[in-house]
């Protein structure tokens, strides 16, 4: 079962489309890495699903519901299902691991007993395997540290979805070895559904069951990754075969 299907999506800013006329869907279950070159548009994809960047044509439906972004039950539906990893982590350093984990739970359950909201942050830390951590203030983190903490609070409320920016920016090889790792992990034991934004060649190769390939304001290649070594497209064959890439805009 599909649990984003977009259809005529067109995302960008202002008048500038970045993105136009995307059609996809994204399965239950599954790691949908989503990549191109620098510039593509992953990251404003990434923002149009997640909620955050309303499309200028087009559409998506979520678990069968259409996306309103004119409505805000329709938003709020949306933000109680997902989860957003940011490229940076985004955790607030004011404030302990806990309690920037607790921050979506708070926010959309604010009547919710403390003693339901520190279950729920520590099966979240557990889940990264930072259940010792959470008094922890993220300046007290490294930097593999501080993504695991982020990636719990995008799961503390059992998202349908976890959408992750450029999860590896950032942390040197081991690192983001352990963090692909992890993201496997999530999927083969919980069944979850993620959708990865990544330049990093390895970490799709290690993680992506299908692959979205945005490329020249269009999507270039929707399917499954162990399908692209038999493609004849030559775009596509250098992309996947070339030595590095740089961090998209």
């Amino acid at each position: 079962m599909d649990i984003i299907t977009a259809r005529d999506l067109t995302v960008g800013y202002g008048r500038t489309e970045v993105l136009r006329d995307l059609a996809f869907a994204i399965p239950e279950g599954l790691i949908t890495a989503v990549v191109g070159v620098s510039g593509s548009g992953k990251s404003t994809l990434l923002k149009t699903l997640a909620g955050l960047l309303p499309p200028l044509g087009g559409g998506f439906e979520f678990a069968g519901s259409p996306v309103d972004y004119r409505s805000e039950a329709s938003l709020g539906r949306l933000y109680a299902r997902i989860g957003v990893l940011y490229q940076d982590g985004a955790l607030l350093n004011g404030l302990s691991l806990y309690e920037n984990v607790a921050l979506p739970v708070r926010m959309h359950y604010p009547e919710l007993p403390e003693a339901v909201v520190r279950d729920m942050v520590h099966a979240g830390l557990a889940q990264v395997e930072m259940a010792g951590s959470a008094e922890k203030f993220p300046s007290e983190l490294s930097g593999g540290m501080r993504k695991r903490g982020a990636l719990a609070r995008a799961l503390v409320l059992d998202p349908h979805v976890v959408f992750c920016d450029e999860p590896s920016s950032g942390l040197d090889p081991i690192t983001s070895r352990l963090l692909d790792d992890l993201l496997l992990r999530l999927k083969e034991s919980f069944k979850m559904t993620l959708v990865v934004v990544t330049h990093e060649l390895r970490s799709i190769e290690r993680v992506a069951d299908r692959v979205l390939l945005l490329n020249d304001g269009g999507l270039r290649y929707a399917g499954d990754y162990a399908d692209l070594a038999a493609s004849d497209d030559g775009f596509i064959r250098t992309f996947f075969l070339r030595k590095g890439h740089h961090d998209d805009a």
